[in-house]
C-alpha cells in the first residue's frame, strides 16, 4: 500500500539552491548566502533609486539648459537687432553732423556777407567823438565847425564838403556824461579821406575821428590792436585794414586770434 502511494504521489524534490533562495520557508533560521543576496538586492535598489533621482535631476537640468539656450538665442537676436539699429542710428547721426557742419559754414558765410555789406555801407562815414551836445543843435554845422577849428582845414575847403547825412549815435542819455558821437556820411570819399588824414591834429585832446565799422568788426579790431603794437615794438611794420592785420606786407593769420579768416 505504501509502495502504491509512493508511486502515485512522488515527493517533490528540492535542491540546496532552492532552499537558499527561500529562507522564509524555514522560520527562525537564515542562510548566510540568502542574506548576502538580500543585501546585494537592497544595495542595487538603493543605487537604482539614487540613479532615478540623478536622472530626474539630469532631466531638470536638461530642461533648464534648453530654456537657457532658447533665452540666449533670443538675447542674441535682440543684440543683433540692436546692433543693426545702432548702425542705422550712427549713420543718421553722421548725416546730421555733416548737415549741421554744412549749415554752420553757410551761416558763417552769410553772416560775413552781412557784415561786409554793413561795412561797405559805412565806407564813406566818419565818427566824431567828444563834441559837446546842445539842445536844438545842428549837427552838420557843428561837424563843419569842428573840422575847421580842430582839424585845421581851410574855411573854403570846409564849405565845399558835402554830407549826405549827419546825426548823433544812440538815444538821448538821461544823465549828463560823455557826449554821444556824431556820425557823418560824406558825399565824396576823397573828402572823407582828407578830413580823416587830419586826425593827427587831435593828439592829446579828448576828441577823435575814426572810420565807422559794424560792431563785429570793432570787436575784431580791439583784438588786433595789442598784437599790432607788439609787432611794432619788435621792429616790424604792422597795419590794420578793417579787420585784417598785415605784418611787413603779409596778412597775419592765426586760427586762435583771427578765426573769422577761416
Amino acid at each position: 500500500m505504501k509502495k502504491a502511494q509512493s508511486a502515485s504521489s512522488p515527493a517533490k524534490s528540492e535542491t540546496p539552491s532552492s532552499k537558499r533562495l527561500r529562507p522564509a520557508d524555514f522560520p527562525g533560521t537564515t542562510s548566510p548566502a540568502g542574506k548576502d543576496i538580500a543585501d546585494i538586492l537592497e544595495s542595487i535598489d538603493k543605487r537604482l533609486s539614487s540613479f532615478d533621482a540623478r536622472l530626474s535631476l539630469v532631466e531638470i537640468l536638461h530642461r533648464e539648459f534648453k530654456c537657457l539656450r532658447e533665452s540666449l538665442e533670443f538675447s542674441q537676436q535682440q543684440v543683433e537687432t540692436l546692433a543693426a539699429e545702432n548702425a542705422t542710428l550712427r549713420e543718421s547721426v553722421k548725416c546730421l553732423t555733416e548737415n549741421v557742419t554744412q549749415l554752420n559754414r553757410e551761416n558763417k558765410k552769410i553772416k560775413e556777407t552781412v557784415i561786409d555789406l554793413q561795412a561797405r555801407s559805412m565806407h564813406d562815414n566818419l565818427v566824431f567823438s567828444g563834441i559837446p551836445e546842445a539842445a536844438g543843435e545842428d549837427t552838420e554845422t557843428m561837424v563843419k565847425s569842428f573840422i575847421k577849428n580842430h582839424l585845421k582845414l581851410p574855411e573854403d575847403t570846409v564849405k565845399n564838403i558835402v554830407f549826405d547825412r549827419v546825426h548823433r549815435l544812440g538815444p538821448i542819455r538821461a544823465t549828463a556824461g560823455r557826449p554821444r558821437p556824431i556820425v557823418a556820411k560824406f558825399g565824396h570819399f576823397k573828402q572823407k579821406e582828407h578830413v580823416k588824414s587830419r586826425g593827427r591834429e587831435l593828439k592829446g585832446t579828448d576828441f577823435s575821428v575814426n572810420d565807422q565799422f559794424p560792431k563785429e568788426i570793432l570787436e575784431r579790431r580791439r583784438v588786433l590792436f595789442p598784437i599790432r603794437r607788439g609787432f611794432i615794438q619788435k621792429g616790424s611794420r604792422a597795419v590794420i585794414a578793417v579787420d585784417r592785420l598785415y605784418m611787413d606786407g603779409q596778412l597775419h593769420r592765426d586760427p586762435d586770434i583771427t578765426p573769422w579768416l577761416y
